[in-house]
């Protein structure tokens, strides 16, 4: 199934254009939330086809906020990947092992990110 609903979850205003910028021009629908908190009330809303998640944000980090996502029968099709500025392997391996599809460290490269995207929805 391809995907065009994108869900963003960072804090910092400047990642969520940066990321919104890249997906936007490339046919993408996205919607952005800047804490764990409101990504989990907005997936339930809106249904998002992939999240791109951000680890350190204020309340529940990115990880936990994974691992709710893996755990909950309802939300655990939607793939997340993580985007972080963690970039240590020790993180990446605890990204993927709450769940996540995938681990980026931040900035993103766009053309990374569209190929993975793109092979996710395959």
């Amino acid at each position: 199934m391809a995907i065009h609903k994108i869900l963003i979850v960072d804090d910092s205003p400047t990642e969520r254009y940066y990321l919104t910028d890249i997906l936007v021009k490339n046919g993408f629908s996205v919607s952005t939330a800047d804490n764990g908190e409101d990504a989990l009330i907005q997936m339930r809303a809106d249904r998002p086809e992939l999240i791109l998640m951000d680890v350190v944000m204020p309340g529940a980090n990115g990880f936990q906020v994974t691992r709710s996502i893996a755990r909950d029968p309802e939300l655990s099709a939607v793939p997340v990947i993580i985007c972080s500025s963690k970039n240590q392997e020790t993180d990446r391996i605890w990204g993927m092992r709450q769940g996540a599809k995938d681990y980026f460290v931040k900035p993103v490269d766009p053309a990374q990110l569209l190929a993975r995207i793109a092979a996710l929805g395959a």
